[in-house]
């Protein structure tokens, strides 16, 4: 049961940095709005570093080379459940001019609810392994998910949300790794095994999210200025990934 309450205590406390974005609420609603756009830009570049340098290569050194075509292939699923996922969202909640914002907003919580769940699986695998293992990947995912979750209240707010209401949402999807860290302590022989599969599903809605939704709104901006540093935000997000795996992979 020792492990169980280490499993519970790091996956709540990965949950707590979903707050992240209440920092943002002291700012002023004119700043807030001129923030918006970077933290969207910061969003699409940590889910597509997340993906690529993080998720992808983890699933790869996870799995056997002659399974290297299906690994490829849950990526592609993936990308194409989060497709489907975005037109039911469009057909069935979408009546007014902002039916596009709303949409890719529900679509964010969507990824990340289910990459926290599969940090909840890996968190329980490692402290299954030895509770040093699980520590330290408990740090590395804290680390990663502090500018993803900057940027994920960003993608909320810029979608239409209430202050309030983001933090609610962000919150109830950062709970997820809590939910994950429990299934996982109960399988634990066999998480390993679904680690693996979720991986790439997870990573091919990451790509879809980023590519799809958050990009397309930085392309908006026709400032050359406003466009140049947007883009180099979007830069920083996949180098902070890219640093989290230097450090704690």
């Amino acid at each position: 049961m020792d492990t169980l309450f280490w499993i519970l205590g790091s996956t709540f406390l990965v949950s707590i940095f979903s707050f992240v974005g209440v920092i943002t609420l002291s700012l002023n609603d004119e700043l807030l709005k001129k923030t918006i756009l970077v933290l969207v830009a910061l969003s699409a570049g940590a889910l597509m570093g997340g993906a690529f340098l993080h998720m992808i290569p983890e699933a790869v050194s996870g799995c056997a080379a002659e399974q290297l075509d299906a690994l490829f292939i849950y990526v592609i699923v993936g990308f194409i459940v989060f497709f489907v996922l975005e037109k039911i969202l469009f057909w069935r909640h979408c009546h007014d001019v902002n039916c596009e914002a709303h949409t890719f907003g529900y679509m964010n919580l969507i990824g990340d609810g289910v990459h926290n769940f599969i940090d909840g699986l890996v968190i329980a695998a490692a402290f299954v392994s030895s509770p040093k293992l699980g520590i330290v990947t408990t740090i590395a995912i804290i680390f990663h998910e502090i500018p993803q979750e900057f940027g994920d209240f960003g993608v909320l707010l810029h979608s239409g949300f209430k202050k309030s209401k983001a933090l609610l949402f962000n919150f109830v999807t950062g709970l997820t790794a809590m939910l994950g860290g429990i299934v996982g302590f109960f399988i634990s022989s066999n998480v390993e095994a679904f680690v693996p599969a979720l991986l790439p599903i997870a990573a091919g809605g990451f790509i879809y999210i980023s590519a799809s939704d958050l990009i397309p709104e930085i392309r908006k901006v026709v400032d050359v200025k406003k466009s140049t540093s947007t883009f180099i935000v979007f830069l920083l997000g996949i180098l902070l990934m890219w640093i989290t795996k230097l450090f704690f992979a």
